[in-house]
């Protein structure tokens, strides 16, 4: 729920203050940017981006609460089908405010508000079709995945077979080397005791 509006009313009272709202939200969905002052754009921000909360829902209930704030049926429709397919991977976060400088005639300060329909990021977005891609083609590829399992285990097994034959065959020759230096050794040793 947005943090309570401190102040006086937009345009003195609640009624005047929740139509102005609601022109201003159909405005934004319609031309998806608008010009305003900045304290309407703050007071618009939570109220349009609910707005496009109920629109990513979709059902018909929501569709009726928006129909309730925003009388026109095509920029409901639009709201709906374009701006809520556009904004579906984003959590949050459907408007931006920018500040433009003061307005001319009264010195206003004045902003532009528009929908962020841009995705949220574009290595995000290319991540989520590459892992979509992935999930599709995971059940394809499992049995195929399955025998390759099978097929290394049996070139593994073979290996350690190999392994263990060579190792077994040179296992005699390198006691037999390790036998001789010994010998030798003995061999020259015994000379010297019996000196």
């Amino acid at each position: 729920m947005p943090t309570p509006t401190k102040g006086p009313r937009l345009g003195g009272g609640p009624a005047h203050e929740r139509l102005m709202l609601a022109n201003l939200a159909a405005s934004l969905f319609e031309h998806k940017r608008i010009t305003t002052t900045v304290t309407k754009a703050k007071r618009l921000k939570p109220y349009a981006e609910r707005l496009v909360t109920f629109a990513k829902r979709g059902d018909l209930a929501s569709r009726r609460r928006v129909l309730g704030l925003i009388s026109d049926k095509g920029i409901v429709h639009e709201l709906f089908t374009d701006i809520a397919g556009a904004v579906a991977n984003r959590d949050g976060g459907y408007t931006r405010i920018t500040k433009i400088g003061n307005r001319k005639g009264d010195n206003a300060p004045m902003a532009v508000i528009e929908l962020v329909l841009e995705p949220v990021s574009p290595k995000q977005a290319v991540v989520a079709e590459a892992t979509a891609a992935t999930e599709k083609a995971a059940p394809a590829a499992a049995p195929v995945a399955e025998e390759e399992v099978v097929e290394a285990e049996a070139a593994e097994t073979e290996a350690a077979e190999t392994e263990a034959a060579e190792a077994e065959a040179e296992a005699p020759a390198e006691a037999e080397a390790e036998e001789a230096p010994a010998a030798e050794e003995a061999a020259g040793e015994s000379p010297k005791d019996a000196k």
